[in-house]
């Protein structure tokens, strides 16, 4: 049932592998030791997440003897050593026992206790991500590491896109602020502009003047399953298209307005995008 649910979603129904974790680009590991977690974020295993499904029940039946035999060990009262996890921000990948796990699951255990490994990593994963969602994160902190935002604007919104391969282009941007900012007339005679004060330059009078905008005139709710950074790349790539049409630059507030009015799906379009985001569960509450 849950396989055939999966399918009729165009979802993938097997644990999450432990190898797409490396898109993240973790910044090395270190033990936490024994520890009592959750046994609902548990979402992935290293080697055994082809034998199990996203609900950890068994999908091979070779597997019955060993899930008995664990099952049986619990209703004799033999303790069962700490399974052995990696956590990658507040989830959960299973080394070693995932037969024990999926017999927590099955008989609605909350808690299980595991000796932890942490991964520490910049931009953590959800429970619904594809490996699609973890390259993007994984060029997302990358990209933080290159721009030091989270020490230079600490609680800066999330910069998060659909589509992989987007980042260097916001780099693009801040060089381009960077070199503008050099060549203004009251910096005469004082030294570059340094990355940091690029960076932020481009995040408060660029970026997040577009996300003010995208609130102000209400633009996310017609661009369901888009990102904030989705718009504000598309909504600079329309700025420059007006500035080169009229010959002065627009703004990003006309720019905004304008490809909202030219550019949103029509309403067919956009019920149609926010059912099927509903039906995948991945439609946010706001939009």
């Amino acid at each position: 049932m849950r396989d055939l649910l999966a399918v009729l979603r165009r979802e993938p129904n097997e644990l999450l592998p432990f190898d797409w974790v490396r898109h993240l680009a973790p910044q090395g590991e270190h033990s936490l030791g024994v520890q009592v977690i959750p046994v609902e974020q548990i979402i992935g295993s290293v080697d055994r997440y082809r034998e199990f499904d996203r609900h950890y029940l068994p999908r091979e039946r070779h597997l019955d003897e060993r899930w008995i035999g664990v099952r049986a060990a619990q209703l004799q009262g033999k303790e069962l050593p700490p399974i052995q996890v990696y956590k990658v921000g507040d989830l959960y990948f299973v080394k070693d026992g995932n037969h024990r796990v999926s017999v927590a699951r099955r008989q609605g255990q909350h808690y299980i206790d595991a000796h932890v490994t942490l991964l520490n990593v910049t931009v953590p994963p959800g429970e619904r991500d594809t490996l699609r969602d973890l390259i993007i994160k994984g060029e997302y902190a990358r990209f933080l590491r290159e721009t030091n935002l989270d020490r230079v604007v600490p609680g800066h919104r999330e910069i998060l896109f659909t589509t992989p391969g987007r980042y260097d282009r916001l780099l693009d941007h801040i060089r381009t602020r960077q070199y503008f900012l050099d060549r203004k007339p009251e910096r005469a005679g004082l030294p570059p502009v340094r990355w940091e004060e690029a960076v932020e330059s481009w995040y408060r009078r660029l970026y997040l003047r577009i996300v003010e905008n995208l609130e102000k005139h209400d633009v996310m709710f017609r661009f369901p399953g888009r990102t904030e950074a989705d718009l504000y790349l598309w909504i600079m790539d329309h700025r420059y298209f007006l500035t080169e049409k009229y010959g002065h630059d627009v703004g990003s507030e006309e720019a905004t307005r304008d490809y909202r009015a030219h550019y949103a799906p029509p309403l067919y379009k956009r019920v149609g995008q926010r059912m099927r985001l509903l039906w995948h569960g991945r439609l946010h509450p706001a939009r």
